[in-house]
């Protein structure tokens, strides 16, 4: 009998154990003028220009909203590069060579308690919008509209699943700045006025869990929990990590804060709490590299960085005479990348580099694999063959937008059809 398939191998075991090597002090900072979510953008320096750490260097510009660029270094504007960004695309990036001063903007500096106690909601804000503050879980959707909601809000959430395999961002910063994330959660409950907050982790994390537990004893005044829930895949969606952390079943397209509920990736938070504390923008993150086609490692990197710089590090890629395959990101959520002088954005987290394998897909054998494990209950291969006789109606009526394109019908496919690019394919299709 077919059953629904939840567990799958996370490739962290090893990777948690290796130690975080200290990369912050790249030669020169690459920073993309665009994003996926901001098709346009310009810069207000120019070639020659010094500037300083948290400075802002241009404005990336989206279809509702406006991201300043800040510089994570200081040092020298050299002009401009295209390399890949994090969407996978050959994107224009403003160049800066460091100076290895790290000399800070005149406007960083850190709020007392008392400045951080008398903030208003809008005060939170804006400190949010100004140092361009991002879903770091992957969405890359801008905080400051999140906060600013007018609903009621009865609990913010700390998302710290991470439940895509390969990637130990979260993990490291929760293991080595616990405090962060639950400093910037109280700044969420604060701009929100959230009573409540509740950070998520899965069951297995019993060292996360500690570390968390020992350094909430210092907010025993706040109501904070630490909810454990299940270790299967994909438990860090956040409608699903809601529903088992709060008991709150939220249908798909409807906004959570019409259920009292904000969510927030755990890096996010932290993010928060260096924008409010320090009035610092995101300066650096931890990634991985990992795959059979390389040595394994962690770092701690500034946003701008190289991932050449970082491949080099750890002496290159092995077996050179087998082709690669790059995956930024998680692999099964991840981008496919052709070539490897990807820009480290504040959504960059991992790459996967993997040996080539010979794949060959086959005719689908309708065992249903895919119906059955897909977390949203949608059927894949039925959209899949409308999308083929580009049916637009067919693929609306199978509700192909209800997709979170986790990867699971693709993961469990055992004809090896490529089901998760068919459906962002009939997405875009269905779309137009």
């Amino acid at each position: 009998m077919i059953e629904k398939t939840k567990l799958i191998p996370d490739g962290k075991k090893e990777l948690k154990k290796l130690p975080i090597v200290d990369y912050t002090d790249s030669k020169y900072l690459y920073y993309p003028v665009t994003s996926s979510r901001c098709s346009d953008g310009e810069t207000c320096v120019i070639g020659g220009q010094f500037v300083k750490v948290g400075e802002v260097i241009g404005t990336r510009k989206g279809a509702f909203f406006e991201q300043p660029m800040h510089a994570t270094v200081s040092g020298e504007v050299m002009g401009n590069e295209k390399h890949v960004d994090q969407s996978g695309k050959l994107v224009d990036c403003l160049i800066v060579k460091n100076d290895f001063k790290y000399e800070l903007h005149e406007s960083i500096k850190d709020r007392t308690e008392e400045e951080i106690n008398a903030l208003t909601k809008e005060d939170f804000v804006n400190i949010v919008k100004e140092t361009s503050l991002v879903g770091l879980g992957g969405s890359a959707f801008p905080t400051y509209i999140k906060l600013s909601t007018e609903d009621q809000i009865d609990v913010v959430m700390a998302n710290g699943v991470e439940c895509e395999p390969n990637l130990i961002s979260d993990y490291a910063l929760m293991m080595t700045n616990p405090k962060a994330v639950i400093e910037g959660l109280i700044y969420a409950m604060k701009a929100s006025g959230a009573k409540k907050g509740i950070i998520a982790i899965k069951k297995k994390y019993k060292a996360i869990e500690e570390r968390l537990a020992f350094d909430l004893k210092e907010y025993s005044n706040y109501d904070i929990k630490i909810v454990k829930v299940g270790n299967y895949y994909p438990q860090g969606w956040e409608l699903l990590a809601i529903k088992n952390a709060l008991g709150i079943k939220i249908p798909q397209g409807e906004l959570l804060s019409k259920y009292g509920v904000l969510n927030f990736n755990v890096s996010t938070l932290a993010s928060i709490f260096a924008a409010v504390k320090h009035r610092l923008p995101v300066l650096e993150r931890y990634i991985s590299l990992s795959g059979d086609g390389i040595k394994n490692q962690k770092f701690r990197a500034r946003i701008g960085t190289l991932m050449t710089e970082l491949i080099e590090n750890v002496g290159g890629y092995k077996d050179i005479d087998i082709p690669k395959v790059l995956i930024l990101g998680g692999p099964m959520m991840g981008v496919n990348v052709s070539q490897d002088d990807i820009v480290m954005t504040h959504t960059t987290t991992s790459l996967i580099v993997q040996n080539q394998e010979e794949l060959f897909e086959e005719p689908c054998i309708h065992c249903a694999s895919c119906v059955y494990s897909c977390p949203v209950e949608i059927q894949p291969v039925q959209i899949m063959n409308a999308y083929k006789i580009r049916d637009k109606d067919m693929i609306k009526n199978l509700e192909v937008n209800k997709c979170i394109e986790c990867g699971l019908c693709s993961y469990v496919c055992p004809s090896k059809i490529h089901l998760t690019e068919t459906m962002r394919k009939a997405k875009r299709f269905a779309s137009k």
